[in-house]
């Protein structure tokens, strides 16, 4: 097995451990994000049902005009509009699923964003 093989595996691992962990405790929705090199993208997923209730990317065309700024402000952004559009939805109550990744740098910067948008985790 090659060296790639075997950190592409303990990452998925991990994530799901998180997630079983996150399911298993709580009947909110949940929130699950995705970091790339340079973009960021998350959003609010019903696991009862199985359907996404409201997302956001750095991709998205409101957020291309953003791409001169940091990476972290960018994500910042991003979970502010999250937020905003979960709210909208009629959301306030999540849980914040951060896969494999850290608590840090653009993650928490995501999740920040969006608990100032009115989310609560």
């Amino acid at each position: 097995m090659t060296t790639t093989k075997k950190k592409h595996g303990a990452r998925r691992g991990k994530a799901s451990s998180l997630r079983n962990r996150l399911r298993a405790r709580s009947d909110r929705p949940r929130v699950s994000v995705f970091r790339s090199l340079s973009n960021i993208s998350a959003q609010v997923i019903d696991d009862l049902k199985g359907h996404t209730l409201a997302s956001a990317s750095s991709l998205e065309k409101d957020l291309r005009s953003l791409r001169g700024m940091r990476k972290t402000d960018l994500a910042k952004k991003v979970g502010t509009l999250l937020g905003e559009r979960a709210v909208k939805a009629g959301i306030a109550k999540v849980v914040f699923d951060r896969g494999a990744y850290k608590y840090h740098g653009r993650i928490k910067a995501l999740a920040d964003g969006a608990r100032e948008a009115g989310l609560q985790f």
